[in-house]
């Protein structure tokens, strides 16, 4: 990888003190989602045979005997750390949402999810069709040819209506964005059975982020502009709210999910389940799903003490993720896992493992 240099274990500060076999029960993860050839929601990088190769042996162990020390062991024995010498990553968090719903539109729950509809077709962006914006990677087909996909506000106000796309309904149109940008949800429905959605795709418009627009129009310094802040500030004047909601036109749609392990976080767009504190989204242009990366930051998370040093594993992506040295940290479902990911925005060491060539 261009700019990069190797590195040793031994310049990962606190690496013997991980949780290793946590680690590894990730990466078997990935590794048996390469085995099952499960489908992957968005395309990244290939993993190289390898990085394959690294995740059958992962696959051939015994975990109900290995130790941590072990554990270890394995990835230094098929890894090699590499590091941008001198330059610090940077990351973020994200949680999964658990949100009331509905199966209908009701008065109290008006707001639909919507599931992916047929006429949204991934394009070249580097050759678009006439008709569409150039850049964009999807569009909307129609008789006559291909256009833009409508964008948050267009959907919002109606675009999409009557055409039977609503999947479920929530009680607030904030809550649906923020379902939008974490990509998952746990719906909660009245009768006490629940439901998973997942992202399925999205229109393809560029995701802006509102709180850069809320510090770039003062509301708020970049110290302040954390998701609770944020979001009372939305709550407190709904027009307010979707005017600046849909300064960000991207829309995401979704599918639900069934079959998933209640101990486990959503499908990730690797397709595999994600595990809290350990699944990390990255720029999918860049690094491979499955891939070994080693945060160091000198910052716990809001719900430790200790700062946060852990070898995570690449499974998901997002559109404000991008760069080589940029993760995005899973941290859980629900209220307390959104409360300390809306708090995380860490320089960190960024050491990404390749797997060693045998």
């Amino acid at each position: 990888m261009e700019g990069w240099e190797p590195a040793k274990f031994s310049d990962l500060e606190g690496w013997e003190n991980d949780d290793h076999q946590a680690a590894l029960a990730c990466f078997r993860m990935s590794a048996k989602g390469f085995a099952d050839k499960v489908p992957i929601s968005r395309l990244a990088v290939q993993p190289t045979p390898e990085l394959l190769k690294a995740a059958e042996k992962a696959l051939a162990l015994n975990v109900q005997t290995i130790s941590n020390s072990e554990a270890r062991e394995f990835f230094e024995e098929h890894f090699q750390p590499i590091q941008r010498p001198g330059r610090k990553g940077f990351v973020t968090a994200y949680f999964e949402p658990e949100v009331d719903a509905s199966r209908v539109q009701t008065r109290e729950f008006p707001y639909p999810l919507y599931k992916r509809p047929a006429d949204l077709v991934k394009i070249d962006k580097t050759d678009p069709p006439s008709g569409v914006t150039a850049g964009l990677e999807y569009a909307r087909k129609t008789e006559s040819g291909f256009t833009d996909f409508y964008n948050r506000g267009e959907i919002d106000n109606g675009a999409l209506a009557g055409r039977g796309l609503e999947l479920f309904w929530l009680r607030s149109a904030i809550e649906g964005f923020y379902i939008h940008v974490q990509g998952s949800a746990r719906l909660l429905f009245q009768d006490g059975s629940s439901a998973r959605v997942s992202y399925a795709g999205k229109t393809g418009h560029p995701y802006t982020s509102i709180g850069k627009e809320l510090v770039a129009q003062g509301t708020f310094d970049v110290d302040q502009a954390n998701m609770t802040n944020i979001r009372a500030w939305l709550e407190e004047d709904l027009p307010r709210a979707m005017e600046m909601l849909h300064r960000n036109q991207s829309f995401i749609f979704f599918t639900e999910l069934k079959g998933h392990d209640p101990d486990f976080g959503p499908i990730a767009a690797a397709g595999v389940q994600l595990t809290p504190g350990r699944s990390l989204a990255v720029d999918k242009s860049i690094h491979a799903y499955g891939t070994p990366v080693w945060l160091g930051t000198q910052n716990p998370l809001p719900s430790d003490t200790k700062p946060f040093q852990r070898l995570m594993i690449a499974q998901d992506t997002g559109s404000a993720i991008v760069g080589p040295q940029r993760g995005d940290i899973f941290i859980g479902s629900g209220d307390e896992a959104g409360m300390v990911a809306g708090a995380v925005r860490h320089d960190t060491d960024f050491f990404v493992l390749v797997p060693k060539a045998k």
